[in-house]
């Protein structure tokens, strides 16, 4: 029998709301398959499952709120034939008081041990919806993220200005003969040399997690989006550094509109590799932002100035130093200046 549990979906993401089931017992489901969704502080996140198998049991019910790594449903593995499930441990107050508000205990996902149901657990669930202010959530997930931050990570903060004669140049000349529903934006060269960067610089790229660094096989790359309603969200491109500009432009424009509109899935949440900021062509000179844990590394563009662009990184000192960074930040201003070959 296969676990399906609740994912991370963001270092300042403890839990979610779940909304919907997208399957049914008796569904099959591969990977990448999106079988709920999820509301959590800062979206409603499209939750994919990364087993195959059929769907045996759904054990939340829509409407309970559940911590990360709570089991939300059994599924059975490929060529499994189902056996009886345990009976759930329900303690007799949780019992009975489930009983008198006419709730299936059986369906509530349990906080005590071995996932016991208690009689918290019961009137949780029983608890009518309390309307809730998402911009204010997303504040204190945002401020409780970048506390942590600031009290674990010892950053450190450099800069270089950076000219785009080159790139502004090409950019023209490459729009200059795509339909207008295929030109690019400067941001998608930003992206693409920070990918590239983070190839040659390896410790730019990755988790620090248990008092150690891994780097990413790969780099996906978190684009910090501000939202209509207030907030900031950053989900992930995949791939960056393997991607045809074209095809990073259409991913980045469709993952704008979807984290926009609230609807962005579990994965793009969970497992960024390093962040870009870009304030564009209306922001002011510079940024200097904080990273985003367990990430290592951040890199800021500020507004563009006659041609020229101030490119920032903040970085974890655990894993880099200003040496390092200040040879990422250079790669990332010599590819700039190459933007035919990105």
């Amino acid at each position: 029998m296969i676990e399906f549990k609740l994912p991370s979906m963001g270092a300042d993401m403890d839990e979610g709301k779940l909304l919907e089931w997208k399957v049914k017992p008796g569904d099959k489901v591969k990977r990448g398959d999106v079988v709920a969704v999820v509301d959590t502080s800062k979206a409603a996140v499209e939750v994919e499952i990364w087993d195959e198998g059929t769907v045996h049991e759904l054990l939340v019910q829509p409407g309970t709120t559940v911590p990360v790594g709570a089991v939300l449903a059994l599924l059975l593995a490929t060529g499994e034939m189902p056996k009886a499930i345990e009976r759930k441990k329900v303690s007799p107050a949780a019992r009975k008081r489930a009983a008198e508000l006419g709730v299936d205990a059986e369906r509530i996902a349990g906080s005590g041990p071995e996932g016991a149901v208690s009689v918290e657990d019961v009137e949780k669930a029983r608890a009518p919806a309390v309307p809730v202010d998402r911009n204010v959530e997303m504040r204190k997930a945002i401020a409780a993220a970048m506390s942590r931050s600031k009290r674990e990570i010892p950053h450190y903060y450099l800069s270089d200005t950076v000219s785009l004669a080159r790139a502004a140049q090409w950019l023209g000349a490459e729009n200059a003969r795509r339909p207008p529903a295929e030109r690019l934006l400067m941001a998608v060269l930003y992206l693409k040399a920070t990918a590239l960067a983070c190839k040659s610089f390896p410790d730019m790229n990755g988790h620090y997690r248990d008092g150690a660094f891994k780097p990413a096989a790969a780099v996906h790359a978190g684009v910090a989006i501000s939202l209509r309603q207030g907030g900031l969200i950053a989900p992930a491109l995949h791939d960056v550094e393997r991607l045809p500009l074209g095809d990073l432009m259409k991913q980045l424009a469709d993952l704008v509109k979807r984290a926009r509109a609230g609807s962005l899935r579990s994965s793009e949440m969970s497992d960024p590799t390093v962040t870009v900021n870009n304030l564009g062509e209306g922001g002011v000179g510079s940024v200097f932002p904080i990273i985003y844990p367990p990430q290592v590394a951040i890199v800021g563009f500020g507004g563009v100035r006659g041609e020229r662009v101030v490119a920032s990184l903040a970085a974890d000192h655990r894993v880099s130093d200003g040496h390092r960074g200040s040879l990422f930040l250079g790669e990332i201003a010599r590819l700039l200046q190459e933007p035919e070959k990105l």
